[in-house]
């Protein structure tokens, strides 16, 4: 069903690609937009090691969110901040890419669960968690993103 990397030689292995979705704070969402255009987002993620799935946060209405409701197939990517081998000029970059299910959470217990870990990703400040929560969360429509199929290469720029 999904096809095999062409460029087998740069593949990453499946704990490799795991690590840049857990170290990673961001990524492109895509989506099956309005008459079946693409619809990419950046966004921020957070990978569960639990469930082995991907979490995301936005607003209860709009593009996405009517988007997942016509068409739950997604594609997510992401990729890490490289790194430049001593004298040379161009980056090497891990990067993957999952295809996979993506829904609506209802659960506001899991919600919190989401949003506290987001937060997490980018501060270990507990008042502005909390302060978030209490604020905002009723706004808050939490994202879950089962991963079918995963792929990840190391690419270098030149």
């Amino acid at each position: 069903m999904f096809r095999k990397m062409r460029r087998f030689k740069q593949q990453l292995s499946e704990e490799e690609c795991i690590e840049v979705l857990k170290n990673e704070p961001r990524g492109v969402l895509s989506l099956i937009g309005e008459d079946g255009y693409p619809y990419g987002m950046p966004i921020n993620q957070w990978y569960c090691e639990e469930d082995g799935k991907i979490y995301f946060h936005g607003a209860k209405e709009g593009h996405k969110i009517d988007a997942i409701k016509a068409n739950s197939k997604a594609s997510f990517c992401v990729y890490d901040k490289g790194y430049r081998k001593p004298g040379e000029w161009a980056l090497n970059i891990k990067s993957v890419i999952v295809f996979g299910e993506i829904k609506l959470v209802e659960d506001e217990e899991t919600a919190i669960k989401i949003c506290s870990h987001l937060v997490e990703k980018f501060t270990d400040d507990k008042e502005y968690l909390e302060k978030e929560l209490k604020n905002n969360l009723a706004r808050v429509q939490c994202l879950e993103f089962t991963l079918v199929h995963m792929t990840g290469k190391l690419v270098n720029e030149s």
